[in-house]
């Protein structure tokens, strides 16, 4: 449990967390995995514009150096 990025990832695996991208697009989805490019697998992914479900995607990988922020 240490303090480092990528353990805080870590403790989110298998949670739901929100993902900002770049553009202001944000999904929402269960944390699934990662690597160190923070590339991201969400299963039940939603996309959220405002709050409000824009649309239920399923499973997905979003690539690391379009993130924001990861927020449990």
């Amino acid at each position: 449990m240490g303090n480092r990025p990528l353990d805080k990832l870590n403790n989110a695996l298998d949670t739901l967390v929100i993902v900002r991208l770049k553009g202001a697009r944000e999904f929402r989805g269960k944390l699934q995995g990662y690597d160190v490019h923070m590339n991201l697998v969400l299963d039940d992914a939603e996309e959220l514009r405002d709050g409000e479900i824009v649309r239920k995607i399923g499973s997905v990988v979003v690539r690391g150096d379009n993130v924001v922020y990861v927020s449990p």
